[in-house]
């Protein structure tokens, strides 16, 4: 992690591509996620969440308004799953809910001149998102990386010659370092939409009216009960894994939410108390971490954006 070297481009096969189509696309999206779908209408990609109706965050998407329809980034390992959900709300809306993996492939790429390099067009803006012979891009947040997204044959989506483990490894080795959050089978249904920073990631829109969910992140926010974020650490050497519970030597404790291990460093992002728990093994039902459990000598790095 720590080396200087330019991060590989290229497939990002641990991820999956939902398309929304159908007249009602937007509408049906409106009422199920957690950022305001219309933004998409103006050319802007979003993060935001997909929740139970318990406030708990099923997946966490990204979605691109792509001319074949609106476009979901998540998971490929829970992208069925979250999909047979929502098909459950369709009822009498126009919308189509598939998995586009036989049309279309996600590309990650690192950098303005990886992207040119590849004869794409940079979008400029915050989540700016362009298509260019039927290849989308979209700026990921207000980071120097980009989703790129098309048809297999498409020389800027070929298989990376270094293999698809270096380039996954990578893009989720940036995602760490930029806080940028992720729920995988193992940390379906733990958290709030808050306790994964979605709130200060621009992935809530608070004005936009109901939605799955909203009743509970609503009243997260403006109780001020966040007790909870995502925190980056950098962990000693070990066994980890997504979902896996820890307690730190401070006290804190909570579960792991994307770890890697590159040039012998293991960073990670986590899910923890803000403040230490009250007595040394506390836990509660969504953290099991057991009273025995050895406390973990981790460091705190800092993430690119505030706290509060």
């Amino acid at each position: 992690m720590t080396s200087t070297a330019v991060s590989p481009s290229g497939r990002l096969d641990y991820l999956g591509i939902l398309r929304f189509s159908g007249q009602d696309a937007l509408n049906f999206l409106q009422g199920q996620v957690s950022n305001d779908t219309r933004r998409l209408a103006d050319g802007t990609s979003l993060l935001t969440s997909y929740s139970s109706p318990q406030g708990r965050v099923l997946a966490l998407i990204y979605l691109l308004p792509h001319s074949s329809g609106v476009l979901a980034i998540l998971p490929r390992e829970i992208l069925v799953q979250t999909m047979e959900s929502l098909r459950r709300f369709v009822l009498r809306a126009k919308v189509s809910i598939a998995d586009a993996a036989d049309s279309l492939v996600l590309a990650g790429y690192h950098g303005d001149h990886a992207l040119q390099s590849a004869g794409l067009t940079i979008p400029q803006a915050h989540g700016g998102y362009a298509e260019q012979d039927g290849v989308g891009v979209a700026r990921v947040g207000r980071e120097n990386r980009y989703w790129v997204i098309g048809a297999p044959g498409h020389r800027a989506l070929a298989a990376h010659p270094q293999g698809a483990t270096l380039i996954e490894q990578a893009w989720r080795g940036a995602n760490i370092r930029a806080g940028l959050p992720q729920v995988y089978a193992a940390t379906r249904e733990a958290f709030v939409a808050q306790m994964l920073n979605l709130d200060l990631l621009d992935g809530i829109s608070f004005s936009k009216g109901c939605y799955t969910g909203q009743e509970i992140i609503a009243r997260t926010q403006h109780l001020g009960r966040i007790k909870r974020r995502l925190f980056r650490l950098q962990l000693p050497p070990g066994t980890w894994s997504i979902g896996q519970a820890l307690r730190l030597s401070d006290g804190r404790h909570g579960r792991l939410t994307e770890v890697i291990e590159s040039d012998g460093r293991v960073e990670a992002l986590a899910v923890l108390n803000i403040e230490p728990a009250p007595s040394v093994g506390a836990s509660d039902s969504a953290d099991p971490v057991a009273p025995s459990s050895p406390a973990v000598p981790a460091i705190e790095l800092p993430l690119p954006y505030r706290l509060s």
